[in-house]
């Protein structure tokens, strides 16, 4: 480990898993701390004061849902990445909507969860304000003058296309649920149903191939996801 490396705080209560995490993130030059519960881990945020959390749902001493509200509710901003057995739709959105930053399902690769720490991570120090050209692919936002454009080519987009698009590009990289863009996009007063419309049709306009997207990922009964580089 590297002087200054970014502090990860694991929170599993299986020593398996917290050693696969403690190896594979150290070999990214991650400085690594452990906790087997809740308990040790409300004491490690106050004390190593982590960078960011890897937080599994199941802990033997208070659920993963209610320590991430916890948190959240008592002003702890850092990024929080959900790693749990758990594929029910329901727990992963309650999640996101207590505040979590991402999810990785068990069993799960390194690269992958490396990328979600990455994405994270960036993602709060660009709290300040979203750059103001974004680009990932052919795809490129002008998110000053409102200007979309696919492989150099100007898109016309509808106004709810774009907002859709530009919520997305905020968030680039990040899952977000359908209640968050509804909430954001139609101030909540309208159903998944419309939603799904505007981004199929968002899809045939910046898509190559709209039935199979590169950009705008489905992430299935939770919401949609933008990818940040291709």
């Amino acid at each position: 480990m590297t002087n200054g490396a970014v502090r990860i705080l694991i929170v599993d209560d299986e020593p398996p898993i917290r050693k696969l995490l403690r190896v594979g993130l150290a070999t990214q030059d991650y400085a690594i701390s452990e906790a087997m519960n809740a308990k040790v881990a409300m004491e490690l945020v106050s004390t190593d004061k982590p960078d960011l959390i890897i937080l599994d749902l199941g802990l033997p001493d208070m659920s993963g849902h209610d320590l991430l509200a916890k948190w959240r509710g008592e002003g702890v901003t850092l990024p929080i990445v959900i790693l749990s057995s758990r594929t029910d739709e329901a727990g992963i959105v309650k999640a996101l909507e207590l505040g979590a930053d991402d999810y990785v399902t068990k069993p799960f690769g390194m690269n992958e969860l490396g990328a979600r720490i990455r994405v994270a991570l960036r993602h709060r120090l660009q709290t300040q304000g979203e750059k103001p050209v974004f680009q990932t692919g052919d795809l490129t936002v002008d998110l000053v003058k409102r200007i979309v454009k696919v492989g150099g080519k100007d898109v016309k987009l509808s106004p709810k296309e774009y907002d859709i698009l530009r919520i997305l590009v905020q968030h680039a990289g990040k899952v977000l649920t359908h209640r968050f863009l509804l909430e954001h996009v139609w101030d909540g007063l309208t159903d998944v149903q419309y939603l799904r419309v505007y981004v199929r049709q968002l899809r045939q306009k910046v898509e190559a191939a709209p039935d199979q997207p590169k950009y705008i990922l489905t992430e299935t009964g939770v919401g949609y996801r933008l990818v940040e580089e291709i």
